[in-house]
Order: C-alpha cells, then structure tokens, then sequence
C-alpha cells in the first residue's frame, strides 16, 4: 500500500483551534464497520452506544510542558521539544534552528536553563540539562505545553488544563491522548453508575505522532519508539468482560497500540506488561483485542489514519472522513470525535 492512499482534501477552516467550551460539547460521529453505516450523535450520547459490563480502556498518560525556546553558543535562535525524559537530567528533543548545532555545542534555554548537545542520531538529539533539579522540576517551571504544529497560535494558560485529560496521572507525553480530552467528570461518573467498567493502561505519547510518513510504501514505514504499560488489572478487566458478553471500547489509538502492543508481546496473547513498542498498525494488521474505538479525525497520510482505517476498513474511513466535511465536524487534536464499531 501506498502513502496517497491515505490523503485527502481537507478545507483549513475545518482544523479546530480552541477546545470547545466545556469538555463533551463535541460532536460524534457513529461507524458501524460491518455496513458502513454512518450516524450523527452528540458526545452526550455516549451512554446510549455502551451497555452494562463493557469495558472502557483509557490512557492516563499526562502531558509534559515538554517546549523550550532559547538560544545557542553562537547566538541564533532555537526552538527545543522534548521527545522522551531519559533520567533526571538527560532527554531525546527535536531542535529546531537555522543551523543544527554540533554535538558539544551548549544552549541557553528559557532564558536560564544551561544544556549541552551529547549527540544526535536522525532527527533526536541528546540533550543534558547542568542544573541541580530534575528534568521533570525545570519543564514545569520553564517549559510550555506542546501544542501540536496544525494549530497556528501560541500555547494559552488554558491549553495547561484543556491539553490534558481529566484522568491523567503519569507525567511522560509530549502529545494528548485527544481522544480522551472529550471526558469530564460527569461522564465517566455516569458510565460508572451504568455498570461500564472503566480501565487504563499508559502510553506516553512521542512526537513521532504527529511526524510525517516519508515512504511512499508503507512497508517501508518505521514508527518512533514510544513507552507503555498496561497493568495487570486491565486484562483482568478485558477478560471479566469478554467471558460475560461485554465489549472493550479502546478511547484513543493510543491505548488501541498499547493493548496490541501487549498482546504481541504474548505471542496474540493479552497479558500485563510494560516496555517500548514501535507497533506499526495499518490496513492488514489484524486486530486482537478491543471492538470498538473511539478516536478523533486523524490528518491526511498519518499513521493515526492508517490505523483508523485498518480497525474500520478503507472504504468506510473514506466515506466516514467525507462525510465529516460535508458536516462541518471538527478536526484533530480539539475536534470532534468518531465511535468506531469494528468489522467483526
């Protein structure tokens, strides 16, 4: 298969730049993937598409203020983001800059932070910070929230809570789980009072989401490294559910990677376990483990498209995505959302 299967025309305007006013005032589109058939629906209606003893799989990954700015040794301009913690005092970071800086090279960022380039390898470089605090302490303090590059204004005090979901609780992402943004309170408690079993696993979400494919084949395709554990009372969960006759609705293609990434490692297995996985989902993976999917509407040729597509089938996603555009829904990060029944 080819990247340009994967494109489509979407209008600017459609990119949702602010969060709607209150989480769950989101639209939502439902695919049932065994016909194709498409419904409109609200966020609020959520309740009605679940029943008593499914599983609702959430990732309670928490965002990072993982965007510095400063200056090199040399005085130009940088633009430093944070792709991985490795230990209290080293990361993996993107840098952006007229010129790249050389390894051994220092940088001046946010205006007080002192940090050294150790190396690059591709587009990572290795970054240590010469201060007493952590890495963790210094982008708290300095550091803003990584909004995504598709919106086009800086990061607002509100972005710090309205880029992170309700239930976030293990610090590592550089990106929102979006499709769990949607989520207030008052959802997840009325899901809960419904007999909804509510479960999480993490994944802490890398920039390599938001990277461009640059193959045209996809076989081709290597996807950065990213984090995940998914604990052992999650599978008991999935399995309680599936021997009653519940379902399992993975909330965001991140916890669908990271439950898949849990069962390749069990040889097709769902078992508890934790590391990196590099899983790369597209049409003709086959799924193991969640029937449903609720996600948000992924950009033209990305890989979060591609795994849409092989959960719900090609055409269906096609059809969904034009549908979408002729319905004015909302898109990406702050966009709508989009319930996906699976094929089988």
């Amino acid at each position: 298969m080819r990247v340009q299967d994967f494109d489509f025309a979407l209008p600017p305007e459609l990119i949702a730049q602010f969060p709607a006013v209150r989480r769950g005032d989101s639209r939502l589109l439902h695919l049932t993937g065994a016909s194709g058939a498409l419904r409109d629906a609200t966020f609020a209606d959520l309740p009605r598409f679940m029943r008593t003893g499914d599983v609702m799989v959430l990732n309670d990954t928490r965002v990072i203020k993982a965007r510095l700015s400063g200056v090199k040794d040399s005085g130009g301009r940088v633009e430093v983001m944070v792709e991985r913690v490795l230990d209290a005092h080293r990361v993996l970071a993107v840098i952006r800059a007229s010129h790249a800086p050389l390894p051994g090279s220092g940088l001046r960022l946010a205006g007080v932070l002192e940090a050294t380039v150790l190396a690059r390898e591709a587009d990572l470089y290795t970054l240590r910070f010469d201060c007493a605090e952590t890495v963790a302490e210094l982008l708290e303090r300095h550091g803003s929230v990584p909004l995504p590059p598709y919106i086009s204004r800086p990061a607002a005090q509100a972005d710090e809570s309205r880029y992170q979901t309700v239930f976030a609780r293990h610090a590592g992402a550089v990106a929102a789980p979006t499709a769990g943004l949607h989520f207030d309170e008052a959802m997840l408690e009325a899901l809960a009072r419904m007999g909804v079993v509510v479960a999480y696993v993490t994944l802490h979400v890398g920039l390599g989401t938001f990277q461009p494919v640059r193959v045209e084949r996809l076989a081709e395709h290597r996807m950065h490294r990213e984090s995940f554990h998914v604990p052992e009372e999650t599978v008991a969960a999935i399995q309680r559910a599936r021997a009653s006759g519940g379902r399992v609705l993975a909330v965001g293609t991140t916890s669908l990677r990271a439950l898949e990434a849990a069962a390749a490692a069990g040889g097709g297995e769902l078992r508890p376990g934790h590391g990196d996985t590099d899983l790369f989902i597209a049409p003709g993976y086959r799924l193991q483990v969640a029937e449903r999917l609720l996600t948000n509407f992924h950009l033209p040729r990305s890989t979060l498209l591609m795994l849409v597509s092989a959960f719900a089938g090609m055409e269906n996603i096609r059809r969904a995505y034009r549908h979408a555009i002729e319905a004015r829904y909302r898109f990406f990060s702050y966009g709508d959302a989009m319930l996906i029944e699976g094929r089988t």
